[in-house]
This record gives structure tokens, C-alpha cells and sequence, in this order.
């Protein structure tokens, strides 16, 4: 079982009460968007969540031990080289001593549930990868979603996805989807899949009802936020970029976890940089909103 240790302000906001919200420091490191910036990501995201009320706790395996909020002395430590590390790979972490961990989605939702924080915000979900009835490829993260108690809050699931099939996964596994003030299920970069999302919420107060019913003790909700309408790149340029290289993909051999990134950049060069605002967008978009989720939650 993991036992993360706790920021002393993570610390002290959980034993008063208060919000915390957890984030994955993959996207921080240069495993997520390229320096500098990662660092303006990390900045804005803790930015958001402080005006929102709520005190931020960036996830992390450092020199072996699990992390649940850093030291701010700490911050410079995740914009640098790191391995990352999902759920199944932090006790291999722990046990070899990895001086950096980069957790992804999965390791964080599994963190931020054990040291008690309700909340976690991050850019975009895992999922059903394209193909995967015959790789049997789908994220760790949706599985994560379903055994942790814990309310994610993202921008969707990433374009290439197999996304019908990721929404019918978290169906079967039973993790109510939210959209919030929203009718669609957002891809990440653009706000709406052409998929409904099977359930429409207006405020944070409502999450926070949600969250409060759901039928099993360990399990969570995904709660979707669509990127800001200024910031969506056009949907018709992106699908004929991701079509361009996943067929790149599977002509040179790539799967796996290799594909996300070498998809995220075919898509960085061929909008001439203009993924990385969007990237930055949404995430301190889904910041401000989890910040508002977890002040409801702590005054339910």
C-alpha cells in the first residue's frame, strides 16, 4: 500500500480540512511539454489552484520515496530528466530509489487517494488505443479511475484515441462521466469528440453531490472540461495530422507508450507550435475548475 509523504502545507491543509488538489508531474518534466514550457505550465497550474481556494500537490517519486505536494524548493527539481512512472512502476521506484519518477495519470489518481485528496487535475486522459482488439493496448489510467476514489478533472482523453471505445470502457468499469457545462466529450485539443458525454453538470457544488453518491467506497468519476473556445485548434487540420501519424506509427513499428509522444509532436511541428498554448490552456483551465471542485467538497 502506498504511504506518499505529505508537503508540510499538503499536510496541514488536509488535518484543517480544506482542498487540495492533486497533479501529475509528467507533463512538468521533459517527458511532457518541452522547457520552458513545462515551467510555465507548472507555474500557471499552482497559480489557478491557489486562486481557486484550494492548496496544490504536484505528485512524485523522488530519491524512492512517493511524494503528495513538494517543498517549494522542490518545483525545480520536476522540469528536468525523469523516468516516468504509472501505477505498476512506483513500487519499482520506491524499491530501486529512482531520483525522479514523473507520475502519469494512473500513479497520481493512485497517490493523491492514498494521502486523502479527493481532487486531481491533469491535461488530457489515457485510453482504448486505436487498434487495441488486437493489441490489447488500453491506459492504465481508466482502470486507475475505477479502483481509486478520487474525482479526475481533464480535458478528455487525447484525440488519437479510440475514443467511443474508451468512453464504453469507463461505462463497463462504472466511472460516471461528467461533462462540465458542456454536451460533448472534449479531445483534449479540440472541445468536442462528436460523442455526448452521458451526463451534463452546471456547477462545482454538483460534482461535489456526485462524488458524495457513488456506489462503491474505492472508485472515482471522471469529471470532462473542454479546452477554452480561443485556444481549440482546428478540428479538420488535427484529424488529418493524427491519421498522418498513427499510419507513421504502424509503418515504422512504434506502440506502446511510445506512440503518445511521437503523436504529440507530429502534431507540435505540423501546427507550427500552436499545440503548446493549447496544452498550456487547458491545463490551467482544468486547474481552476478542480480548484473549485475541491472547495465544494470540502465545504460539503
Amino acid at each position: 500500500m502506498i504511504t506518499p509523504k505529505l508537503s508540510h502545507e499538503v499536510a496541514a491543509a488536509l488535518a484543517s480540512g480544506d482542498a487540495v488538489v492533486a497533479l501529475e508531474s509528467t507533463i512538468f518534466s521533459n517527458l511532457g511539454l518541452p522547457s520552458p514550457a513545462n515551467s510555465e505550465a507548472l507555474d500557471r497550474c499552482l497559480d489557478a489552484i491557489r486562486r481557486g481556494g484550494a492548496v496544490p500537490a504536484v505528485t512524485a517519486v523522488l530519491d524512492g520515496e512517493v511524494r503528495l505536494g513538494l517543498e517549494a524548493d522542490e518545483h525545480d527539481r520536476i522540469l528536468g530528466s525523469a523516468r516516468k512512472a504509472a501505477e505498476r512502476d512506483v513500487p519499482v521506484a520506491v524499491a530501486q530509489a529512482w531520483e525522479f519518477g514523473a507520475t502519469t495519470v494512473s500513479a497520481s489518481v493512485a497517490i493523491a487517494a492514498a494521502g486523502g485528496v479527493r481532487v486531481f487535475a491533469t491535461g488530457g486522459l489515457g485510453g482504448v488505443h486505436r487498434g487495441a482488439e488486437l493489441t490489447g493496448d488500453v491506459s492504465a489510467d481508466l482502470d486507475s479511475l475505477a479502483r481509486h476514489s478520487i474525482v479526475a478533472v481533464s480535458a478528455g482523453a487525447k484525440a488519437f484515441l479510440d475514443l467511443p471505445r474508451t468512453l464504453e470502457y469507463l461505462e463497463t468499469a462504472g466511472v460516471p462521466v461528467l461533462g462540465w457545462q458542456h454536451d460533448w466529450f472534449p479531445a483534449f485539443y479540440t472541445r468536442s469528440s462528436g460523442l455526448p458525454v452521458p451526463h451534463r453538470v452546471e456547477t462545482a457544488e454538483e460534482v461535489a453531490r456526485v462524488s458524495k453518491s457513488l456506489t462503491r467506497v474505492d472508485s472515482g468519476l471522471l469529471l470532462t472540461v473542454p479546452i477554452p473556445e480561443a485556444d481549440e485548434l482546428d478540428a479538420a487540420e488535427l484529424d488529418g495530422v493524427l491519421e498522418a501519424a498513427l499510419a507513421e506509427c504502424d509503418a515504422s513499428g512504434i506502440t506502446g507508450a511510445a506512440v503518445t509522444p511521437y503523436v504529440l509532436g507530429r502534431i507540435g511541428a505540423a501546427t507550427e507550435g500552436r499545440s503548446v498554448p493549447a496544452n498550456l490552456s487547458l491545463a490551467e483551465n482544468n486547474a481552476v475548475v478542480a480548484a473549485e471542485v475541491a472547495v465544494a467538497i470540502a465545504r460539503s
